[in-house]
Formats: structure tokens, sequence, C-alpha cells
């Protein structure tokens, strides 16, 4: 194949209801053999949903997991059982994810190529296969992070805010997201403001009025956490895992990603702080690493960009 046959086959526009449904069998494919499970987070996340469907009482609940509300709220609203139902959605917020990703990926000048690379790295990973299939609230988590992503680098700061907010939602830390658009300056100081006062406005009417009188819990940095988390085999795996190899190739592409893409680097680390610091407090897992690949991927598509542009310009020379 030609380097100029090869040029047309990147440019080529991306069929979008074709490119779904690829990623929804293939996301389909990788959680099946772990699906609907529940353990540890997962479990507290379900008994939160049936909580929600009126099947438990409060007394089930366990901090901190129920304040982190909208994913297992919607799976209760939703017909058919709560089990299979949450794991659909999760399903659905993986696809999503997915699709995403690859807009992002040519919202940043990226051809349709790399943009299909950028949605299989979402989904062929270990944390899909691991994580994704339990009743976690990480994947609609991840939806919101990558539909903030999208809507920034398609100049849309206002849907990202919007994204910010249902993000926080979902879980707390989701919050920075907006901190970082007003921090920015990528939102008017007004508008930007009042988006981050109805995201702590939910946090606390979750936290004191719709499920209020939970037992409090308070993280704590530890040292013997963190020596624990050194000697933890299990957990070293799991993030290892996590990191291949999206953060290999994000840190490939990170000099040679397109313009658009950089201002994303200061938004990676900021959000890398809330994981940090729970790595220090709790047990932590392959999923401090999950939900940064929002921010990583569109680095990781650009790997090998540079290499990519030069036969291009020698054939085109």
């Amino acid at each position: 194949m030609t380097l100029s046959s090869q040029a047309r086959i990147a440019d080529q526009p991306l069929r979008w209801p074709a490119l779904f449904l690829m990623f929804a069998l293939l996301a389909l494919t990788i959680m099946l053999w772990r699906w609907g499970g529940t353990v540890e987070d997962s479990q507290a996340y379900f008994d939160t949903a049936r909580y929600f469907r009126g099947e438990v009482g409060r007394e089930a609940l366990r901090a901190p997991f129920p304040y982190r509300a909208l994913v297992p709220a919607i799976a209760a609203i939703l017909p058919g059982d709560l089990r299979q139902v949450f794991a659909a959605l999760n399903w659905l917020c993986m696809t999503g994810s997915a699709c995403l990703m690859a807009a992002a990926t040519m919202r940043a000048g990226m051809d349709s190529k790399r943009a299909v690379g950028a949605g299989v790295l979402m989904i062929v990973s270990l944390p899909t296969f691991w994580y994704a299939p339990y009743l976690l609230v990480d994947p609609g988590s991840i939806l919101a992070r990558s539909a903030f992503v999208l809507a920034m680098l398609s100049g849309q700061p206002w849907l990202a805010a919007l994204a910010g907010l249902l993000g926080t939602a979902v879980r707390e830390e989701n919050i920075l997201l907006l901190v970082w658009l007003l921090a920015t300056r990528r939102i008017a100081p007004a508008g930007g403001l009042a988006f981050l006062a109805a995201a702590g406005a939910w946090l606390l009417a979750v936290r004191f009025w719709l499920i209020a009188g939970l037992p409090s819990y308070t993280w704590t940095p530890s040292w013997w956490t963190v020596n624990h988390a050194l000697h933890d085999v299990r957990s070293l795996a799991s993030i290892a895992g996590a990191a291949l190899p999206v953060v290999p190739a994000a840190i490939m592409g990170w000099r040679h990603a397109p313009a658009a893409v950089k201002p994303l680097r200061s938004l990676l680390f900021l959000m890398a702080l809330p994981p940090l610091y729970a790595a220090l407090c709790v047990r932590v897992e392959g999923r401090i690493v999950w939900g940064l690949y929002p921010f990583l991927i569109p680095f990781a598509a650009a790997y090998g960009i540079d290499r990519a542009a030069t036969p291009s310009r020698a054939a085109a020379a």
C-alpha cells in the first residue's frame, strides 16, 4: 500500500453508527466475563441502587459510596433486574466514552485512523475487563470526563461545564473540572461560579438531605497505608496493568501532540491529585489510573504523529 493510499484511508470520515456498534460489541465481549459482579466498593454502590428502589434500608448504606448517587439512581429508575440494568448502564457508558474519545481525537486535528485507535484504547484495557463489568460508578465518571474533553477540544466551554456538573453528581472529585475551567479562564467568571455553586449545592444536598445520617468518614494520610501499598503485589499489579498501554503511549506522544491537546496537560495533573491523595489514605488499585484515561488518550493517540508527518511531506514533494 502506498503512502498516498494510506493517507486517503486515514482521512476518510467516520461512520458513527457502525463505529458505535463496533465499540459496543467490543466492550460487551470484554465485559461479559465478569458481568454484574459485586465485591467491596461495587457492593456498596449496588446497595445504594437497591436503597433508591426501596429494597433495603439506610442501615445497608456505607459512606462515602452513597454520596455518589447519580449512576445508582439512574440504574434504580430503569426497569428490569437491577444487577443486569446497572451492568448494562456501565457497558453503555464505556461504549459512549470510546465514541467521545474518537470524536475528541478528530477535533484535535488527528485523522480518523487515530480516532478509531483512541476509542479502542478506551475499551481494550485491563480496567474494562476487570472493573467496568462490576457495579461501579467509574464508567459514568469516565463518560462525563470524556464529554468534558470533547467539549473543550470543540471550543464549547459551556458544554464542558455541563459535563463537569454532571460528573460531580457521579463522583465528587469531578468538581475539579469546573475549578480548572475557572482557573484557566475558559469560561466567564460569573457563569463558571454559578456552575461551581450548583455542583457544591448538589454535594451538600446529597450529604445532608438526600442521604443524611450516615456515619461520618475521614480519609487521613497514613505512613502505614503507604508502606502497606508498596508491598501489596496485587494492588501494584492492577495499577501497572491499568497503565498499559495508555500511559506509555501518552508519554511517547506527549511532546508531539497537536496544539489543541496541550492544555489538557494541566488538567491531567489537577485530576491526578485526588487519586494521589487517596493512595496516602486507603488501599488503591488500577482504577486510579483508569479515571485519567480521558486526559491521557488524546496524547496516546498522538504517538508517532511526528514520524507519520515526515513521509507524507516527502511524498507530497
